[in-house]
């Protein structure tokens, strides 16, 4: 059976980073599902389209091309926001997730990160990783990143906007985010990314080779 790894959790908790890293490792190919949700934010965006309107973004969501996601592009702030808003709506998430199932049952493998991978999109994953760290922490990493190339941010402002994105994705009625029952929780706050990988390793090799 091909390895799939799921891993969740909330925003800059560094679950991206941390899947990149397992990928590269375990020779997988990744998804980055906040991805999908984002060029279906971007395509409503770009052609004037209300983002509230779930049967519009739907039909964008079905084109989206998961061969063809930049992530220096799709990172902007405000196609997140918009994001967060999108994956909110169950039509979008029934296109998205159907293409993320597929991805993952390629039979390479896959390793996938998201805020419903292992809960919804990959409920029989073999590994389950829930990455989290504490909403200031992470709103520092936010923080960090935008100053390091040169831009203006405003902490406060975006501690405000990590807190407002988890009410929102913890209190959706369709898939929320929370841990699956079964994955292992991983908690970044006080760690640096090489020594959440090899926590993570740690976890993947053990449920490899129990």
């Amino acid at each position: 059976m091909a390895l799939v790894i799921a891993i969740d959790g909330p925003a800059a908790a560094g679950k991206g980073t941390l899947a990149r890293k397992l990928a590269r490792h375990y020779g997988l190919p990744h998804l980055d599902t906040g991805l999908t949700y984002r060029a279906t934010a971007k395509a409503l965006l770009d052609e004037g389209k209300p983002l509230d309107d779930e049967a519009v973004a739907a039909e964008m969501a079905a084109r989206v091309d998961l061969g063809h996601l930049d992530r220096s592009v799709l990172s902007a702030h405000e196609i997140g926001e918009a994001a967060s808003k999108v994956a909110a709506m169950p039509a979008v998430r029934v296109a998205l997730v159907d293409a993320q199932r597929r991805f993952a049952a390629s039979g390479k493998g896959a390793v996938l990160d998201g805020r419903d991978i292992g809960t919804v999109v990959c409920p029989d994953a073999p590994v389950k990783l829930y990455v989290t760290a504490d909403a200031e922490i992470r709103a520092r990493r936010r923080y960090d990143e935008i100053t390091a190339k040169g831009e203006e941010a405003d902490f406060s402002q975006i501690l405000e906007d990590v807190r407002r994105r988890d009410e929102r994705d913890m209190g959706r009625k369709d898939s929320p985010l929370r841990p699956a029952d079964d994955a292992h929780l991983l908690d970044t706050s006080k760690m640096g990314i090489e020594a959440a990988f090899q926590a993570a390793l740690t976890f993947v090799d053990k449920r490899l080779d129990p």
